[in-house]
């Protein structure tokens, strides 16, 4: 970089976070677990970009310090014309499932064009003119959560327009494990696209990768790719992350809990939307417990399930993030208990359309729980699947 750029650059920088060293590490858990994130790595993607007409793919989580990356680059004079917004919108607010239209940013006068409405995937005229694509969107490890299947289309579209990605590297807060059955061709939706488990164990950089070799886009086309890596990132850091990855995962807890827990959206419970304890409580109108709580309407949730119905159940709120952290497989305790609670009820424990078997990516686990299955015979039945995957996924592994 030439030293008037360089000067540029730290003097924009340093204005991102007066704190910016703590900033870029982060909020690991653990304070000696020191790592930097893909998108403080300028040195290594900015000319990669300089000098050329840039679509970003982000959202609220892309930012580089208390700045989001869009306005970073801006001040660095990079020419971006014009941003893809994921589910929940550019600036996350949206509600899950919500359609997401297009608008203008009013900070920088940036077209905003959904790639969450009628359209999943950009579309040819809208990359025409495009040079380049960043991507920066933080994900959460689990394969119902949306953001790998933009990403997934965003490959697709950048391949089959021959422009080139960048993938900006984050952290994955559930890293640390893999669990889940594997999802089966005929169950594949947008909230749930590859052959992976539920856990998947990689970051989003890595799943890119495995996206591109795997030859999962249609018709085995590749994208130009490119992984910005991160600095001395490993699987099992415990990483807090610093913004709300979505309006319904407020917190760590919420987080960790999201895996074993999203389950229960094909169900008649209700996990918390419409409160503010999002994936951190269970409960039903016709539970019999001294818990309770009632979802009403709030940002990210305009109509939650069960709105308006008081709910009993538990609050898994205080439940130990340590706790939560040394937990390397799902857990299942809490839908086989809340089956046996409600199987007999007239409105099922299952919904009738049958979402249930889209999250876990085939109809095997709702036939296991209705068949009476233990938790440990369910997790068995996964083993055999999980050690292929394993053996895939290590092929495009960056961390340790």
């Amino acid at each position: 970089m030439q030293l008037v750029n360089l000067i540029f650059f730290m003097f924009v920088f340093s204005g991102c976070n007066n704190n910016l060293k703590n900033a870029e590490i982060g909020e690991p858990i653990q304070k000696n677990q020191t790592f930097t994130k893909s998108a403080y790595r300028m040195d290594d993607y900015v000319p990669l970009i300089r000098n050329k007409a840039v679509a970003c793919v982000v959202n609220q989580t892309s930012l580089v310090g208390q700045t989001h990356l869009v306005d970073t680059l801006l001040d660095l004079d990079i020419n971006i014309t014009r941003i893809f917004a994921p589910e929940h919108g550019f600036r996350g607010k949206a509600d899950a499932g919500e359609h997401i239209s297009s608008e203008i940013d009013l900070k920088s006068g940036l077209p905003i064009l959904s790639i969450y409405g009628k359209d999943k995937k950009p579309s040819k005229k809208q990359l025409e003119g495009i040079d380049v694509v960043l991507f920066d969107i933080q994900d959460v490890g689990a394969r119902f959560y949306t953001y790998i299947s933009t990403l997934h289309y965003v490959m697709e579209a950048c391949a089959e327009q021959n422009i080139p990605l960048i993938v900006l590297d984050r952290p994955n807060p559930n890293a640390r494990y893999i669990d889940g059955p594997i999802l089966e061709p005929a169950y594949r939706s947008f909230i749930g696209m590859h052959p992976v488990p539920v856990v998947y164990g990689m970051t989003i950089g890595e799943y890119a990768l495995m996206i591109n070799g795997e030859s999962w886009l249609a018709s085995g086309v590749k994208c130009n790719l490119k992984v910005i890596p991160m600095k001395d990132y490993t699987h099992d850091i415990e990483y807090k992350l610093p913004v709300s990855p979505s309006p319904n995962l407020p917190n760590h807890t919420s987080i960790l809990l999201y895996p074993s827990l999203c389950f229960f959206e094909g169900t008649t419970l209700s996990v918390g939307r419409g409160t503010n304890k999002q994936f951190q409580v269970i409960g039903h109108p016709k539970v019999v417990s001294d818990f309770s709580f009632t979802p009403m309407p709030n940002e990210g949730a305009k109509d939650p399930f069960l709105n308006g119905r008081k709910c009993f159940g538990e609050d898994l709120s205080n439940v130990s993030t340590e706790h939560l952290f040394k937990t390397d497989r799902l857990n299942l305790s809490y839908l086989i208990k809340y089956f046996k609670l409600l199987k007999d009820d007239k409105d099922g424990f299952f919904l009738s359309n049958l979402f249930f078997d889209k999250l876990a990516g085939s109809d095997k686990l709702r036939k296991q729980i209705l068949a009476g299955e233990s938790e440990t015979e369910i997790h068995d039945s996964w083993e055999s699947d999980l050690e292929q995957f394993k053996k895939i996924r290590v092929k495009y592994l960056l961390y340790p």
